[in-house]
């Protein structure tokens, strides 16, 4: 047993890139997949309806932890070898692309239904229609709760280290079995998760007051 020293606190800072690189896959991911869930939840079609709805219902209804355990030791049973990396961002894209869509879905629902009546009055195509104009007002609305939403992926970052993904949770299991000093290790840990995520709560209620000013005037 050793003391909690300098070294140990870099090595726990570096392991904060992991935690960003991987909030970002599963954000710019999850922002892909949930796009299209929300354009399925809004579509006309109904198969695509029931499909998005679906998606959403079993990933939000289970936990992260267990979405995790699917896709590390699930799929290797299928064949597919793949490292804690690969399965920590498929796993946390599938679950922010559920959330993010149901978020977006109340967005584009939120655009009043004169928009919507015009749009099909000047006869655009169901793609135009969104392009040009439902999905730059709901972009406007979304905003704010999908910084929001940012800060529960950092968070949800820290359970990749149940699969031996090295992020900040990781390293400072790491450095806890080699000092011994649980209090003090994971407070930094807390430390550093705080200065991650207090930015963007701050910017995510700026944008939402914002947001609500513009609409008052």
């Amino acid at each position: 047993m050793r003391s909690f020293g300098s070294p140990d606190l870099w090595f726990i800072l570096a392991a904060a890139r992991w935690t960003i690189a991987l909030s970002l896959v599963a954000f710019v991911g999850g922002s892909i997949v949930g796009l299209l869930v929300a354009l399925g939840r809004t579509s006309t079609i109904a198969a695509l309806r029931v499909l998005a709805t679906g998606f959403i219902r079993i990933f939000q209804g289970t936990p992260l932890l267990l979405q995790l355990f699917l896709v590390f030791f699930g799929a290797p049973i299928l064949g597919f070898d793949v490292d804690p990396w690969i399965a920590a961002g498929v796993a946390l894209t599938l679950n922010s692309g559920a959330f993010l869509g149901e978020i977006w879905r109340g967005c584009i629902q939120a655009i009043p239904r004169g928009q919507w009546e015009a749009a099909e009055a000047l006869s655009l195509s169901y793609v135009s229609r969104m392009r040009d104009v439902i999905l730059p007002q709901a972009m406007k609305i979304a905003v704010a709760p999908t910084v929001g939403y940012l800060v529960q992926i950092v968070k949800g970052t820290s359970l990749a280290a149940i699969i031996g993904f090295t992020e900040i949770t990781r390293a400072g299991q790491i450095i806890n079995n080699a000092t011994f000093q649980p209090l003090l290790v994971f407070s930094v840990v807390a430390a550093i998760y705080f200065a991650l995520c207090w930015p963007l709560s701050l910017l995510a209620a700026r944008l939402e007051r914002r947001r609500a000013a513009a609409y008052a005037r």
